[in-house]
């Protein structure tokens, strides 16, 4: 389920205050940050975005 539309232009990583890539199509939703440094995984949950750092995924 996509995000509302204008959404990720407010929203940003709350660890480094990068932007997020929408990757709630995948098979897993989620927000990724699209730092280098960071790229934490942020869930989705009944579209709603959980932008804690201890719920984020770290990247592989």
């Amino acid at each position: 389920m996509p995000l509302e539309a204008g959404l990720l232009d407010i929203l940003a990583c709350p660890a480094c205050r990068a932007p997020l890539s929408d990757h709630t199509a995948d098979e897993t939703p989620e927000l990724v940050c699209t730092s280098d440094d960071c790229g934490l995984a942020y869930p989705v949950r009944d579209g709603i975005p959980v932008l804690l750092v201890d719920e984020a995924r770290r990247p592989a």
